[in-house]
C-alpha cells in the first residue's frame, strides 16, 4: 500500500498516514483512479482537533478488516477541511441537502467525477461496515439510480442563487438587529440560543459598537441593550469552563446552556477574535458602579491572558500561530481522553494543596464531588470574583504548576493564512491598549511570516508548516482577513509595506473573486473548479470572506480615499440587511461593518518623530476613544510614504499631531490626549 499522505503539510493528513487505509490526498490523480477501477470515491473530511474524527478513526480507520473494505471497494480521499475549505463547504452543502445536518467527521460517497450520491457524518464501525458493503452493492446493481442522483445534487447546488436585491444596512437596520437579539439571547445564562452555545465574537464585536453609537463612550448616562448583552455574554463566558480558568485561552463551545461543560478543543480562529472582542469592550471608561468596575477589570484580564496563551501555545518557531489544541490527551490510564489535561477532582486539589488552600480552591473554581464533566470531575469555573486576589492568585499558580506535567494535548501546527490575519489585528490593537509591545511585535512577526512564505507571485496560499507553503490556493478569507491584519498592524506601526500589501491583496479580490453581482466568491475565477463554486454570505465561526472582504475594503477606502473599495464593499454588504432581523447571529461581522460605514469610518492620522513617545500616547487616546472601525496611520509628518491619508499631514508647532478625518475632511489638529479625546466626545 503506497503512504500518499506521509508529504503532506497538514498535521490532520499526517495523522492518517499510518492507516492500513490506502488514502490519497485531495488529487485529480485519485479521481482518475477511480474511473480507472471503476469503483466509488470516499472522501472522509475533517480536522485534527476533532473528537469525534479521532474516535471514527480509532474504531474505522486503525482497523485492518473495516480499511480492507474500503480499499478494495473505493478509492479514499482524506480531506483536512481547515486546508481545503472549498471542498469542505460545497460537500457540506450536499451533506445538509441530503440528511438535514453536517458536521465533521464528514462521510461522503461520489462518483468519479465527484457527485455526491449519499452523504453522512460519524459512522460506528459495525454501522460504516455495513455502509461500505451496502454503497457497493449499489453501485454495482442500480448504478444508473445513484448516477442520476448524484447529477440531479450537483445540478441544484450549482444553479446560480441569486440573493434578493437590497442596499448596505441602515442605522434603522442594524437596530432592528439589536431588537432581534433581544429576543434570542438568554435573560438567565447569557448568550443566544440554547445549548450548544458557541462564542458570538462577532456578534461582541457588533453589539459593542452599536452601543457607542447609540450611547457614545464619553457621554453615556445609562447602558443600552447592546451594551448589556455584549458585557453580559462575554462575562458569563469567561466565568464559565469553556474559558480555561488557570492557563486562558477559550475552547470551542459550551456542550450546555449554562457556559460549564466545553467542548476542549482549543482554536486559533476563536480565542484571535475574542481577543479583538475583549480588548475593544474594556475600552469602556469605568465609572463608580463597583459591579461595573469589576466587569471592566475581568474583560481586560481575559483580553491580556488570552494574548499570553496565544503567544505560550499556538505560536510557532517561524512567528505564526498553531490552528488548534486537540479536545483530546492521555488520561491517568494513558487512554486519549476528552478535557483530561483540564479537569480535576476533589482528591487532587488537596494531593496538591494544603488545608485551607485546597477547600478554598474547591470553593472558588467550583469543583464538587460530584463533579461538572465526567466521572467524578469538574470543570473549573470562576462564579465569583475571589474577594483575596492575592490567594487566588497563589493557589491558580500551584494548579496552572501542577497541570504543566500531564500529557498535554496534541497541536495542530499548521499557519492558516486567514486566522493569522485575525490574529494579527487582535494582538495589534491589543499590544497598544495594554501598553504590550510585545503583542504588537508577535503581530508583526507573523504578518512578516504570512508575506514571505504565504505570499507568491501576488497570490495568497492557504496554509505552512515548519515554513514550508502548503499547495493549497488562499481562499477569500484568507485575502480578506490578512488585508485587514495588515491594515491594522500599520495603523498602530507606521509600516507602509502592510498597508502597500493589503491594498495589492484586495486589488486581488476585486479582480479574480467577484461575482460580477457585487458580491464575492469564495473561491477565485482561477481556482480548482469543483461542482460548485462555494458563495456563503454567512458568517459561521470566522466571518463569511464576503463580510470580511467588506471590512478590509471599508478600511482601505478611508486609507486611501479610494472610492473604487468603498463602493465594492458597500455593495458586498447588501446581503447583511436580509439577514439582520430574521438571523443576525449569522451576521456579525457584516453588522459590525455596517456599524463602520454608519461612522463613516473616521479615519485618525498621527504625525510626530518616531522615537517622540508622544506619538504613542496619541495614537493609544485614538484607539481607546473613536468609535470601532476607525482606521489609524502614523508618520513622521516628512514622507507619506504611498499613504494618501499621510499626505499634507504635519506635525503642529514641532509637537506630536492628530488628525481626525472622514472622507479625508479634517477637523483642526491637535497635540494633547484631552483634546484628541474630545474629538470623539
Amino acid at each position: 500500500m503506497a503512504n500518499r499522505l506521509s508529504d503532506a503539510t497538514s498535521p490532520y493528513l499526517l495523522q492518517h498516514a499510518d492507516n492500513p487505509v490506502d488514502w490519497w490526498p485531495w488529487c485529480e490523480e485519485a479521481f482518475a483512479e477511480a474511473r480507472r477501477r471503476d469503483v466509488p470515491v470516499l472522501i472522509s473530511v475533517g480536522y485534527s482537533a476533532c473528537h469525534w474524527c479521532h474516535v471514527m478513526a480509532h474504531e474505522s480507520f486503525e482497523d485492518t478488516a473495516t480499511a480492507d473494505l474500503m480499499n478494495s471497494m473505493f478509492v479514499n480521499i482524506k480531506v483536512d477541511r481547515e486546508e481545503r475549505p472549498d471542498v469542505d463547504a460545497v460537500y457540506m452543502e450536499a451533506t445538509q441537502a441530503m440528511t438535514g445536518h453536517g458536521g465533521w467527521p464528514m462521510t461522503v460517497f461520489a462518483t468519479p467525477e465527484g457527485a455526491p450520491f449519499y452523504c453522512g457524518t460519524y459512522f460506528p464501525r459495525d454501522h460504516f461496515q455495513r455502509l461500505l458493503q451496502g454503497v457497493t452493492n449499489a453501485w454495482q446493481e442500480q448504478r444508473d439510480q445513484l448516477l442520476d442522483q448524484g447529477q440531479r445534487v450537483v445540478a441544484a447546488l450549482g444553479a446560480p442563487r441569486g440573493l434578493p436585491e437590497s442596499s448596505a444596512p441602515g442605522a434603522e437596520t442594524l437596530d432592528l438587529a439589536v431588537r432581534a437579539l433581544v429576543r434570542d439571547y438568554d435573560q438567565a445564562h447569557a448568550g443566544f440560543g440554547d445549548a450548544p452555545k458557541f462564542p458570538p465574537s462577532m456578534l461582541l464585536s457588533f453589539l459593542t459598537a452599536q452601543s457607542e453609537r447609540t450611547a457614545p463612550l464619553q457621554t453615556a448616562q445609562e447602558p443600552v441593550p447592546a451594551w448589556l448583552m455584549a458585557t453580559g455574554t462575554a462575562e458569563a463566558m469567561a466565568r464559565g469552563g469553556m474559558y480555561d480558568q488557570l492557563g486562558g485561552g477559550f475552547a470551542r463551545y459550551s456542550v450546555d446552556r449554562e457556559w460549564v461543560v466545553p467542548h476542549f478543543e482549543k482554536m486559533l480562529y476563536d480565542n484571535a477574535q475574542l481577543l479583538r472582542a475583549y480588548i475593544r469592550m474594556a475600552r469602556r471608561p469605568v465609572g463608580t458602579d463597583l459591579a461595573e468596575a469589576d466587569t471592566h477589570k475581568l474583560l481586560r484580564r481575559v483580553a491580556e491572558e488570552t494574548a499570553d496563551w496565544m503567544l505560550r501555545e499556538l505560536r510557532t518557531p517561524e512567528g505564526g500561530f498553531a490552528s488548534a489544541l486537540d479536545a483530546d490527551s492521555p488520561g491517568p490510564d494513558g487512554t486519549p481522553e476528552e478535557g483530561a489535561f483540564y479537569v480535576w477532582t476533589p482528591a487532587q486539589i488537596r494531593e496538591l494543596l494544603e488545608g485551607e488552600d485546597a477547600a478554598y480552591a474547591e470553593e472558588v473554581f467550583a469543583v464538587t464531588e460530584e463533579g461538572t464533566f465526567e466521572h467524578g470531575t469538574s470543570v473549573l469555573q470562576l462564579p465569583q470574583t475571589p474577594a483575596d486576589p492575592w490567594r487566588y492568585q497563589r493557589v491558580r499558580e500551584r494548579l496552572f504548576a501542577a497541570r504543566a506535567s500531564r500529557p498535554a494535548p496534541a497541536r495542530d501546527d499548521k499557519i492558516v493564512a486567514a486566522w493569522n490575519g485575525l490574529a494579527i489585528a487582535g494582538l495589534a490593537e491589543a499590544g497598544v491598549l495594554l501598553g504590550r509591545a510585545d503583542l504588537v511585535e508577535a503581530a508583526r512577526a507573523c504578518a512578516d511570516l504570512l508575506l514571505r512564505v504565504h505570499l507568491r507571485e501576488g497570490r495568497l496560499l492557504r496554509t505552512s508548516r515548519d515554513g514550508r507553503a502548503g499547495h493549497s490556493a488562499g481562499v477569500l478569507e484568507d485575502y480578506a482577513d490578512v488585508a485587514e491584519g495588515l491594515l491594522v498592524l500599520h495603523g498602530v506601526t507606521g509600516d507602509a509595506r502592510y498597508a502597500h500589501e493589503a491594498g495589492a491583496l484586495l486589488d486581488t479580490v476585486l479582480e479574480r473573486f467577484g461575482d460580477g453581482d457585487g458580491g464575492f466568491y469564495d473561491t477565485a475565477d482561477d481556482a480548482e473548479e469543483l461542482f460548485a463554486r462555494p458563495q456563503d454570505p454567512t458568517d459561521n465561526v470566522t466571518p463569511a470572506g464576503r463580510n470580511a472582504a467588506a471590512s478590509a475594503l471599508l478600511a482601505y477606502a478611508a486609507l486611501t480615499g479610494s472610492e473604487r473599495h468603498r463602493s465594492a464593499a458597500e455593495a458586498a454588504l447588501s446581503p447583511v440587511s436580509l439577514l439582520a432581523e430574521k438571523a443576525p447571529r449569522f451576521a456579525g461581522w457584516g453588522l459590525a461593518a455596517g456599524e463602520t460605514l454608519q461612522s463613516g469610518p473616521r479615519a485618525v492620522a498621527v504625525v510626530g518623530a518616531p522615537d517622540d513617545p508622544a506619538v504613542d500616547e496619541l495614537v493609544r487616546a485614538a484607539l481607546e476613544s473613536a468609535p470601532l472601525g476607525t482606521v489609524f496611520t502614523r508618520g513622521d509628518g516628512t514622507d507619506d510614504r504611498g499613504v494618501p491619508l499621510l499626505t499634507g499631514r504635519e506635525p503642529v508647532q514641532g509637537r506630536a499631531t492628530a488628525y481626525v478625518c472622514e472622507g479625508f475632511t479634517c477637523k483642526l489638529p491637535v497635540n494633547t490626549v484631552e483634546d484628541l479625546r474630545a474629538r470623539f466626545g
